[in-house]
């Protein structure tokens, strides 16, 4: 299950469920400043940055 990090990796940034938000692979998340200025490249793995998917709500965090 997708682990949804509430903070952005780089700049703290709140970042709650239904924000817009971008993650690599490994599930490292960004702001969307951030991921902007990181060339959606992730600055731990060098992987690919992609829109985070959003939950419906957020008391379905248990699946």
């Amino acid at each position: 299950m997708l682990k949804m990090k509430t903070q952005c990796e780089t700049c703290q940034r709140s970042l709650p469920a239904l924000a817009e938000a971008y993650i690599c692979s490994y599930e490292c998340t960004y702001c969307v400043d951030c991921c902007t200025v990181h060339a959606s490249r992730c600055p731990n793995c060098r992987g690919e940055l992609v829109r985070r998917p959003r939950r419906q709500e957020a008391s379905n965090e248990g699946g």
